[in-house]
């Protein structure tokens, strides 16, 4: 249904990944945290469009994102982590266009590991102030939004996650090779796959 590149056994920095079978595992330290990368808007749909739809109706109780302690920059590479009640969604984007959505798996009271040799400690926060507003209201709907371009573009067909409240939206997009966070109407480029409903 999805593809999943295997990529073989590397480090980049404090990023371990390693091929298991067909799954890539991009753990970078963080507890509890094993993603599976798919593509394209079939096998995102396929694999969690129900679970993401059953979310609407339920309000954002909390979020957590990686930081860095020394200056408080947030590193895009680490999953946005994002509580619905009782139900917890991780968020990742990979490469150009991949896309792992995990479910009620990381832990984000543990430490972040494997960054001893590094100069930056990354560390779980919930200070952003894109996604602030949102927390404590009740997400009305939530859609795939595919990238469409009219013009030839490197990441068309890259898949976003877009959680609309009464209060406005956000979505959490592919920005090339991470995660990137916008708030508001989505760009026109973008078709809208509505879920649930």
């Amino acid at each position: 249904m999805g593809v999943v590149r295997p990529v073989g056994r590397q480090t980049v920095g404090a990023l371990s990944l390693r091929d298991q079978g067909r799954f890539c595992v991009v753990s970078m330290g963080i507890s509890g945290f094993e993603p599976t990368f798919l593509v394209g808007l079939e096998a995102v749909r396929g694999h969690h469009g129900s679970r993401l739809g059953a979310l609407a109706g339920r309000r954002l109780t909390g979020y957590a994102l990686v930081r860095f302690v020394e200056d408080g920059e947030w590193f895009a590479d680490c999953p946005v982590v994002l509580d619905f009640e009782d139900v917890r969604v991780e968020i990742c984007h990979w490469k150009f266009d991949e896309l792992s959505i995990s479910w009620n798996t990381v832990d984000t009271t543990a430490v972040i590991t494997g960054w001893q040799e590094s100069e930056f400690t990354p560390a779980w926060s919930s200070a952003d102030e894109r996604l602030q507003p949102f927390v404590g209201r009740k997400l009305r709907e939530i859609s795939l939004l595919e990238w469409r371009p009219s013009g030839q573009d490197l990441a068309d067909g890259t898949i976003a996650v877009e959680f609309a409240f009464d209060a406005g939206c956000f979505c959490i997009a592919n920005g090339l090779d991470e995660n990137s966070i916008e708030v508001g109407d989505a760009h026109p480029d973008f078709v809208r796959h509505q879920l649930g409903s």
